[in-house]
């Protein structure tokens, strides 16, 4: 009873501290409704309004066809340029794709003798380059089989692929993109709110009034796991239910109150992680040097920018130490699968053991610093 007494005090303390820390406050507040939104919306990997330039040099019905078939929302309306007028558009960015339609392309369509449609790239957009690039192909075809006249083209192929999207039938980018990062801003902020903390209270000798307590490292410790972990709570779940479920419409297929749980076991893991990582920095710019690789790999490797399976399975074996790793699948399940308890506890416990691991670890060296400044 001693012991959550003194963590309930420490822990309104940090409270108070980390409230009158407008810089950090800012920051969490910009991360969990303008960064969410920024992201949401402006970072799209589909193809949407996508200009697109065309030479064409046969101007036959099939090449009208074509020009035609190049429709919003997908794409912008082709503009027509000779193939110098596109070579120079392309370099200014102001196409994205150029359909060159070679000469006699009609009649050598219906000779069957195989001409060939050009189609160029600009890669630098890489993500609706090829999707954009895989959706002209499918039209040209399409257009090619419908003006020779060739009905039920995929029955003669020797295999048919059959494609059906589950949870997110439109494939809308920002139902994806707004929940990973919310994930990702916890990631961030958790880990820096609560070293920060820690280093803050090192360099301005506040320390040393906390040694003349009677209070124990496992208090101090706790406290700030508990306090900073609340905050960020706290905002991620205002987070989610004004700005992803209000503001961007993202339907939250699962229990909102079960997700909080699990980001409250994964802000217990990445706080404790946090004061590990405090207790190896001497100094702020020595964490944020430290803490950046680790942000890093846990963004990259989670699963919430590029899905786990894409990666060796050695390395998908190793990310299974992050609790980044877990958390994300426990959130994908929820929002996206509606997913219940029954499903994602050992996720859950997951998260929650290697977060016990950190917080065990933190706790050694947290004493030994504690010792080194006594």
């Amino acid at each position: 009873m001693i012991w959550l007494i003194n963590v309930l005090h420490l822990s309104i303390k940090e409270m108070r501290c980390a409230l009158r820390d407008r810089t950090m406050m800012g920051a969490i507040l910009i991360s969990f409704t303008v960064a969410v939104y920024v992201v949401a919306t402006g970072a799209k990997s589909d193809v949407s309004n996508v200009s697109v330039g065309i030479v064409d040099t046969d101007q036959s019905g099939l090449s009208m066809r074509l020009r035609d078939a190049l429709r919003p929302p997908m794409f912008n309306p082709p503009i027509e340029m000779n193939q110098d007028e596109a070579q120079i558009a392309m370099d200014e960015g102001r196409v994205m794709f150029v359909l060159n339609i070679p000469e006699h392309f009609e009649a050598d369509v219906q000779g069957m003798r195989s001409p060939v449609v050009q189609v160029a790239v600009d890669a630098t957009a890489m993500a609706q380059g090829g999707l954009g690039m895989a959706y002209i192909n499918e039209i040209v075809l399409r257009e090619t089989m419908d003006f020779l006249k060739v009905k039920a083209f995929d029955s003669m192929l020797p295999t048919k692929s059959v494609i059906h999207v589950l949870f997110n039938p439109n494939s809308t980018t920002s139902w994806f993109t707004s929940i990973m990062q919310v994930i990702n801003n916890v990631t961030v902020l958790s880990v820096v709110l609560v070293g920060a903390a820690v280093i803050r209270e090192r360099e301005r000798g506040t320390l040393e009034h906390l040694l003349v307590m009677p209070v124990r490292a496992s208090e101090i410790a706790m406290a700030k796991i508990v306090a900073n972990g609340l905050l960020i709570l706290v905002a991620v779940g205002l987070s989610m239910w004004l700005v992803v479920g209000g503001v961007l419409r993202v339907p939250v297929g699962g229990s909102l109150t079960l997700f909080l749980i699990g980001t409250g076991l994964y802000l217990f893991s990445l706080t404790a992680l946090g004061i590990l990582l405090a207790t190896v920095a001497s100094s702020m710019p020595q964490f944020g040097l430290l803490a950046v690789p680790v942000f890093v790999i846990m963004y990259l490797l989670s699963g919430s920018g590029t899905p786990s399976e894409s990666m060796p399975q050695w390395l998908q074996n190793v990310m299974l130490l992050s609790p980044s790793t877990h958390f994300v699948r426990l959130a994908q399940g929820i929002l996206y699968r509606s997913a219940g308890f029954s499903i994602v506890w050992p996720q859950m416990l997951a998260v929650a053991g290697i977060g016990s691991a950190f917080l065990a670890l933190a706790l050694l060296r947290f004493r030994a610093m504690l010792a080194r400044q006594g």
